[in-house]
């Protein structure tokens, strides 16, 4: 995760480079992961692995890097991970956002590559305007939750209260887990920021983590989805991360991983970024139940992520132009 954050800035800086500067005009961050999808369940420790990666969708101020890993193993290079970020350009002198040079397209396949970037922002709109924190779940939504209350209900007693576990299955409050990190000044960015990498990668391990407790088995990881970088973590910080399994279904495991700052001084909570994990694991697993509304509300966002990366596990056309990495 790290490597490919890197990848990311360095592909953005190619195409915001300009040879008749000494560096670059512009300051590029991440702004979101959009999708990491893995091809490949197993990712060998001792042989080679190669990033690819181009843009492929340009607007005003941001920028979509998708990149590709392989692995060469048995004599050949075989495909592990599709991904896509998006960044963004910022002035360096006053930090505000910064228009980037448009993207020129040359061939009818290099206009289908952009033209899924516009999809893809179309989609990322269409579901932030429909999050649970803004509106009410839809009606299809309401039925579900109703009936997982309904489960849980005790036949013996005429009473909302009583609330019984059903058989295979598991409270969601007994399915977190959480880890604190002390942000040391090795970890970060040009910018003296931690690196969105590095936080990435201890959300992944925590959420790797949280999936195994509760599986009982080593899982694998099947995809990223929907990483959004709300604030910069400063050097020093408290960063306090939240792990919550909130959806199960057949061998998959959907966790969230909701990480913060706390400032000790005025013990104010931040929220920094909210991680979406899909899990596979090799037998069946219990079902998740939420008690309250706002678990109801974990759980139907994590039972949109995790339709969202099923529906998503095909495989894309990338275009040969690609810097290597």
């Amino acid at each position: 995760m790290e490597d490919l954050d890197s990848l990311a800035v360095l592909i953005c800086y190619s195409h915001t480079w300009n040879k008749e500067l000494k560096r670059s005009p512009l300051s590029i961050v991440t702004a979101l992961v959009d999708k990491i999808d893995m091809r490949k369940n197993i990712i060998y420790p001792d042989c080679d692995i190669k990033f690819t990666g181009h843009v492929t969708w340009v607007g005003k101020t941001s920028i979509e890097a998708k990149m590709h890993m392989s692995q060469y193993h048995d004599g050949a290079y075989t495909d592990v991970l599709d991904a896509t970020f998006v960044m963004v350009a910022r002035d360096p002198e006053n930090k505000r956002a910064a228009f980037i040079n448009p993207l020129k397209l040359e061939s009818p396949e290099e206009d289908a590559i952009f033209q899924q970037g516009e999809i893809n922002k179309t989609r990322r709109v269409e579901l932030s305007t429909a999050s649970l924190l803004k509106v009410a779940p839809t009606a299809e939504e309401r039925t579900l939750i109703h009936n997982l209350f309904l489960n849980t209900l005790d036949t013996r007693t005429v009473s909302f209260r009583s609330r019984i576990l059903p058989p295979n299955s598991v409270w969601m409050e007994d399915a977190k887990m959480k880890g604190l990190e002390i942000c040391h000044p090795q970890e970060r960015n040009i910018f003296n920021r931690i690196f969105g990498g590095f936080l990435m990668r201890k959300a992944y391990e925590l959420g790797w983590a949280n999936a195994c407790a509760f599986a009982g088995c080593r899982p694998t990881l099947v995809a990223v989805d929907d990483i959004v970088f709300r604030k910069p973590v400063e050097i020093g910080s408290l960063l306090l991360l939240s792990s919550q399994v909130c959806y199960t279904e057949g061998m998959h495991i959907q966790v969230r991983v909701h990480t913060e700052v706390l400032d000790p001084l005025t013990r104010q909570h931040s929220t920094t970024n909210v991680f979406h994990f899909t899990f596979r694991v090799e037998k069946d697993i219990p079902a998740i139940v939420p008690q309250s509304y706002g678990e109801s509300m974990l759980y139907l966002d994590g039972k949109r992520h995790f339709d969202e990366t099923m529906r998503s596990q095909v495989s894309f056309t990338v275009d040969s132009r690609l810097i290597t990495f």
